[in-house]
């Protein structure tokens, strides 16, 4: 979410510079809220500059939640009032600009001495005036966002994917990545056993177990010991607790409480459950490829190289970026042959368990990136409302050998064929077929209705060209695409 806040934030700032509005009017009510969040975060920008500490995270989470907290009261309780107020753009600029460092900083704070970035975080209240963070262990969505986000640079993407390729996260029998490391889970007997040392620093659980008292805790017949079987949270534990204040431990009880709650999160660590990723096999679970989460990797690292080609970066780090985008397409369900997939390559499917073939078929939301990442692949971008042709991803053995007939169904819903040449490659957009051809220079054919065309330089469609396509008016046919062959790879 942070990470593609980021992103969101990036887009909102470029399209409010290019705005000429002043000032809009909002409600009131939403005023107050952007008040305090803008303000909480500019009084505490300068802390940016360095690492944030416990207690300085708890003074600017109180100063957000807030901020959030009486805006849901007062939305509650009175709903809107029905007054507007107006907010100025340029503070509304000046906002982005803080949130931006501040996401910023934090994607920088998540980044691991091993290149890859944490996932998810834990936070742990401290008495009344601090928060700190733990980690959860690497995860593939926590890489994908960070990738995604924009921010990386391509040499750290690069590191990225370079340590996320030598990680736990790879399986090499599907050369693909898991969603999460596989894992050994602690036995069922092993579970609930608490430490004997801190049973020793407890002057309560000792004379507790001389009394033989198990309320809350026990020996076993082998010398473990184990919080009482029928607490199922530390809310059981609490309430334990609580009535035994009413016998001569309440001294006792009201002195080691707090330290018997942490022992109790450190035996179970029940703030770091995460659901059957930490605990099932299957169904997206330990050991298993999510195929929507590679594809979002696939999308993510064209990305980051269409970045890297535009930015100028050095050949080789734009030829080891390809080399992952290559690896990852070719680690996909639909370049595998069924024995290796363990299902028909064509068909989308859910999750790869460890040991079987993909399960779980459906329409999943891997097509949606699959489809993206091949128009991206084709090098078909829109660029401020115009088509621009640019397929730097695009090898040339895709490139037709020998002529073939291309069958395709245009927009009026006729099947139709076209005849493709040597060193052609065709495609349709917006059900108008994309013929590529490997020329002498780059320009593009427009071919019309009733056989008329125009020829143009470049590799780009004006906007009225271009919204023909996108409204598949019909007057358009075909466009021809002449390339230079040194553009694709």
């Amino acid at each position: 979410t942070l990470n593609h806040l980021r992103r969101f934030l990036k887009f909102f700032e470029n399209v409010i510079d290019e705005s000429a509005i002043e000032n809009v009017n909002i409600s009131e009510e939403l005023l107050s809220f952007y008040n305090s969040v803008t303000n909480t975060l500019l009084t505490h920008e300068g802390l940016l500059k360095g690492k944030i500490s416990d207690d300085d995270r708890k003074t600017i989470l109180d100063g957000l939640g807030m901020a959030g907290s009486n805006y849901r009261s007062t939305i509650y309780k009175q709903a809107y009032s029905g007054h507007k107020a107006r907010i100025e753009i340029k503070n509304l600029k000046l906002f982005i600009t803080t949130t931006l460092k501040y996401l910023e900083h934090t994607i920088d704070a998540n980044r691991r001495e091993d290149g890859l970035y944490h996932a998810y975080n834990l936070m742990t209240v401290k008495g009344k005036s601090e928060i700190s963070i733990d980690y959860l262990e690497e995860m593939l969505e926590g890489q994908v966002a960070a990738l995604s986000s924009g921010y990386v640079s391509s040499s750290n993407c690069l590191k990225l994917l370079n340590a996320l390729k030598s990680s736990k996260l790879f399986r090499a029998n599907q050369y693909s990545y898991l969603l999460y490391p596989n894992k050994e889970l602690t036995g069922f007997i092993n579970k609930n056993t608490v430490a004997a040392y801190m049973v020793e620093r407890s002057e309560l659980l000792q004379n507790l177990l001389k009394e033989g008292n198990s309320e809350i805790i026990e020996k076993d017949i082998n010398g473990k010991y184990h919080f009482n079987s029928n607490f199922n949270n530390a809310s059981s534990l609490l309430n334990a607790l609580e009535k035994l204040k009413e016998t001569h431990h309440k001294s006792l009880i009201e002195k080691e409480s707090v330290t018997l709650l942490a022992v109790f999160e450190e035996v179970f660590n029940h703030k770091a459950f995460t659901g059957r990723s930490g605990t099932f096999f299957g169904y997206e679970g330990l050991g298993s490829i999510y195929w929507h989460m590679v594809s979002k990797l696939q999308l993510a690292v064209q990305e980051c190289c269409l970045k890297a080609v535009e930015a100028g970066e050095s050949s080789e780090t734009i030829g080891r970026l390809l080399e992952h985008y290559y690896e990852i397409n070719a680690g996909i369900g639909v370049h595998k042959s069924p024995k290796l997939y363990g299902a028909f390559p064509t068909d989308p499917y859910s999750h790869t368990p460890a040991g079987k073939g993909a399960q779980q078929p459906g329409m999943t939301g891997q097509v949606k990136e699959d489809i993206l990442s091949r128009f991206g692949y084709l090098g078909v971008i829109v660029q401020s409302g115009q088509i621009v042709f640019n397929p730097c991803l695009l090898r040339v053995d895709e490139f037709l050998k020998e002529p073939k007939a291309f069958d395709y169904v245009n927009v009026n819903q006729e099947p139709e064929t076209l005849n493709l040449i040597e060193n052609s490659i065709c495609f349709t957009y917006c059900q108008i077929p994309i013929i590529y051809h490997l020329s002498e220079q780059n320009n593009i054919e427009v071919m019309f209705k009733g056989k008329k065309s125009i020829l143009m330089d470049g590799l780009s469609l004006s906007k009225d060209l271009s919204t023909m396509v996108f409204n598949r008016s019909g007057e358009i046919s075909s466009i021809k695409v002449s390339l230079l062959k040194s553009i694709c790879k």
